[in-house]
């Protein structure tokens, strides 16, 4: 561990414990610490922005009542990543139907697109890949996006989820894979589309 991550350790420590004894400035402090990686992984998780931001705050909520309950055994971004994952699985289930967002939300891709064909073309991408992601199991879905969103270990992310990591690495072997099937299946219905409207 280099310096500057022991010192970051060490500041995070502190906040924790000032937290724990009620200093809702310094939860404030680790709320923004950690804001971008919940949101990230939320909305990997849901694929609505507007759901995304709903159980990121939801999952600090449920954080700060919860902080009594941490025990720093392991690192506290997987403890909040795992009331997290949570809280979006929740609002999920609350909102079966909701449509996918339209790729404006965080982590899109569309801010660095020359012109409007490779705008149109990288937001399609980036539409199929939250699709594939959203069709996975939600099991295999949470550690597909505490790993490649989340960037957890799977140390990591087998105490944010309580599973061994075994299990973290045959849900993310299928998770992979199953993905890879289904962007193959979009790329070859794009292609079949291409060619019927004459291109």
């Amino acid at each position: 561990m280099n310096s500057v991550t022991e010192r970051n350790a060490e500041m995070e420590a502190e906040l924790i414990k000032r937290a724990k004894h009620g200093d809702s400035a310094a939860y404030g402090e680790l709320v923004s610490w950690h804001y971008d990686g919940v949101i990230r992984v939320v909305y990997h998780l849901c694929g609505d922005a507007q759901v995304a931001q709903d159980a990121a705050q939801d999952a600090f909520i449920r954080a700060w009542s919860k902080l009594g309950e941490y025990q720093p055994r392991g690192p506290f971004r997987s403890w909040v990543y795992r009331i997290a994952a949570n809280a979006a699985l929740d609002a999920l289930r609350r909102k079966p139907g909701e449509r996918l967002d339209d790729g404006e939300g965080p982590g899109s891709l569309t801010e660095r697109t020359p012109g409007p064909e490779a705008a149109y073309l990288e937001k399609e991408r980036a539409q199929a890949l939250q699709a594939a992601v959203r069709a996975l199991p939600a099991a295999a879905r949470a550690v597909l996006v505490l790993r490649e969103y989340g960037e957890l270990s799977y140390e990591e992310i087998a105490a944010a989820l309580d599973i061994p990591a075994g299990t973290v690495m045959s849900r993310l072997s299928y998770a992979r894979g199953r993905l890879r099937e289904l962007l193959r299946a979009y790329q070859r219905e794009t292609e079949r589309d291409y060619v019927a409207l004459g291109a």
